[in-house]
Formats: C-alpha cells, structure tokens, sequence
C-alpha cells in the first residue's frame, strides 16, 4: 500500500523518478523534471500522464515533427516505434507507465 502526494515529488536531478510499481514488467514511475529530456523511441507503449504543470511534447508522424500541449490530466500514449521527446514548460510531474527497461 503507498499513498504519494505527487506535487511534493522532487529529485535531484531532471528526470528523477519514484518508482512505484512493477506489474508482470510493466513499470510505473513517477517523474520530476524541469529541462527537456531526449528525442527517443521506447522498446514497447509507454502511457506519458501530466498530473503537474504543463509538457510540450514533440513527435514525429509520417516524417514530419509535430507536437502538443499537455497539461494537468492530459495523457499522450505512445505506440510501438514513435519517436518522441517532452519538453516541461517550467515543472512539471509526469506518471511514466512502460516496459521495464525502456528508455
């Protein structure tokens, strides 16, 4: 049983993660950020969930860059293969569910 107060979440350092579960190798984390982190394709889905502050998050779709504004309760999934990078506006804590081991 856990109960975690998102808002209070910080890490030393961008990206900074509080795991909090691992389900059959699937990863839930919790992430503190305010700096950009880098473009990449995860090895499965992942499930990006703002619960504070706002993401600008970039991907590319057929070859062509695009992104979207996410804010408190937005979700972005991304499928097998997308290729993607979050850029926080100020702060933000994202809830990160994906394969174990992704990137």
């Amino acid at each position: 049983m856990k109960v975690i107060k998102s808002k209070e979440f910080t890490a030393s350092n961008a990206w900074g993660s509080l795991p909090i579960a691992d389900m059959n190798g699937i990863t839930t984390k919790l992430h503190w950020t305010d700096k950009p982190y880098k473009w990449h394709i995860n090895d499965g889905q992942e499930v990006f969930a703002v619960l504070d502050g706002k993401v600008e998050m970039f991907y590319r779709e057929d070859n062509q860059e695009k992104s979207v504004t996410l804010g408190v309760g937005d979700i972005f999934y991304a499928s097998v293969g997308t290729e993607h990078v979050a850029h926080p506006v100020g702060e933000a804590r994202v809830l990160v569910i994906e394969s174990e081991g992704s990137v």
